[in-house]
């Protein structure tokens, strides 16, 4: 553990009045998994091949049943519940850190879109990935919590997309 708090305090010495807002705002888009499921929605009424967004949803789905499951059955402490010295930005989440359900649910979407369409899959992974850092930067998730939820993430949408392509192997146009 002890190099995963040489890798948050390392983010911790990069603060600055500037990074700090920035990465407030990136680590919201992330806050409740509201801006994926949005987009999942807005995917399923506006892209013809409805199996991107069934993509979409159903490895947001699978990760965030996934994702409660370990937290719940791991509870990892957070970081900043192990360390209170650190000046937070954010509110303390409450739950548990070990996986990440940013990271998670953000990648879940992001791999799902990029495996139907790669300019905007490589969009959505930027902004996942953005995410995923603002968790460390941030104090509030350890890195292998962050990779854990990505690889839960990329997982569920190369999984989901076998499924849904198996189920409707042509465009499926309503």
């Amino acid at each position: 553990m002890k190099w995963e708090f040489n890798v948050l305090y390392w983010f911790q010495s990069l603060h600055n009045p500037v990074l700090n807002q920035i990465e407030k705002i990136i680590t919201a888009f992330g806050d409740g998994g509201f801006f994926w499921i949005g987009l999942t929605i807005a995917i399923l009424i506006f892209v013809k091949d409805k199996r991107v967004g069934l993509t979409c949803a159903l490895s947001l789905a699978a990760e965030a049943l996934l994702v409660l499951i370990l937290k719940n059955t791991v509870r990892r402490s957070r970081p900043i519940w192990l360390d209170p010295s650190v000046q937070m930005l954010v509110k303390i989440p409450k739950d548990f850190s070990f996986p990440s359900g940013h990271s998670g649910a953000s990648f879940a979407v992001s791999v799902s879109i990029f495996l139907y369409n790669k300019k905007w899959g490589t969009a959505a992974i930027v902004l996942a990935s953005l995410i995923a850092i603002s968790r460390l930067y941030l104090f509030v998730h350890f890195p292998t919590d962050v990779i854990v939820g990505t690889l839960i993430g990329i997982t569920m949408a190369i999984l989901m997309n076998y499924f849904v392509k198996k189920k409707y192997p042509e465009p499926l146009l309503l």
